[in-house]
């Protein structure tokens, strides 16, 4: 696949449409950023962030885990406490419920917080 130079934007976009207490997976950014099959790319993007008002946060993997970070458990202790803050719940493996807490990017009800 291709990549655009304004993937990154588009992708950016998507994430700061999730609402507070919700999280998204990266395959499911991916899907409504145009990227099908590219949720690892979400992930090179997120790591490219600068723009702090991005709920980046927000985005988990596909078992509903904080994913490993290149800088280390730092970053992803901080992602925890993060989504804590937003009320999102932790199982003891360290899993969200999806059920529960996945973002349904077309629910009116789901807004921006």
């Amino acid at each position: 696949m291709a990549v655009k130079p304004s993937s990154y934007r588009e992708i950016y976009a998507v994430v700061a449409r999730i609402p507070r207490g919700r999280v998204a997976t990266y395959g499911q950014i991916a899907r409504l950023a145009g990227l099908p099959r590219s949720a690892r790319f979400v992930g090179y993007a997120l790591s490219a962030l600068t723009d702090k008002a991005v709920p980046w946060h927000r985005v988990v993997n596909a078992r509903g885990e904080v994913s490993r970070r290149s800088d280390g458990d730092e970053g992803a202790e901080m992602q925890r406490l993060r989504l804590e803050g937003e009320g999102v719940t932790f199982d003891v493996h360290g899993r969200i419920d999806l059920r529960r807490y996945l973002w349904d990017s077309a629910s009116p009800d789901e807004v921006k917080g």
